[in-house]
């Protein structure tokens, strides 16, 4: 599914800017990674750093920052969480953002209050959709990569 070219994910949450999405995981962890909107926004992805695992990140204090040729800034973080883990092929290769944004994770993290918890402040299914679509429609962004 796609709206203005951007690959749309139904099963997945995404925060209300639609930046990222999480997956939950069978373990009860969580996967994070950027959205197709977020890596055309963001332009070709250079550098890729997690935080350490094991460390603790509140709501508002990122898992990850991302480098591209025109911006450097934070994995936008909304909820209680402690690292698992960062992608290794993304950081050895962080164009891999660009090219298949919905398998290409960042960063596994264990919500500390519970996955139910932390996955009430996000949007899926349907509701997800409209935003996703509004979003990309309303900033006139067109994402470029090949869909699958």
């Amino acid at each position: 599914m796609d709206c203005n070219g951007c690959e749309f994910h139904p099963e997945l949450f995404y925060d209300d800017e639609f930046q990222i999405w999480l997956r939950r995981e069978d373990d009860d962890t969580l996967t994070v990674g950027m959205t197709d909107l977020s890596q055309t926004i963001a332009g070709k992805i250079i550098h890729v750093r997690v935080r350490r695992p094991g460390t603790r990140r509140p709501p508002g204090k990122p898992v990850a920052t991302i480098e591209s040729g025109k911006w450097a800034g934070p994995i936008p973080n909304f909820i209680d969480c402690k690292i698992v883990e960062g992608n290794e092929e993304v950081l050895e290769n962080p164009v891999l953002l660009n090219s298949d944004p919905y398998n290409a994770w960042i960063a596994r993290v264990e919500p500390t209050n519970g996955i139910e918890a932390a996955l009430e402040v996000f949007l899926t299914g349907d509701k997800a959709e409209e935003g996703y679509c509004k979003r990309a429609k309303d900033d006139d962004i067109q994402c470029q990569r090949k869909l699958r």
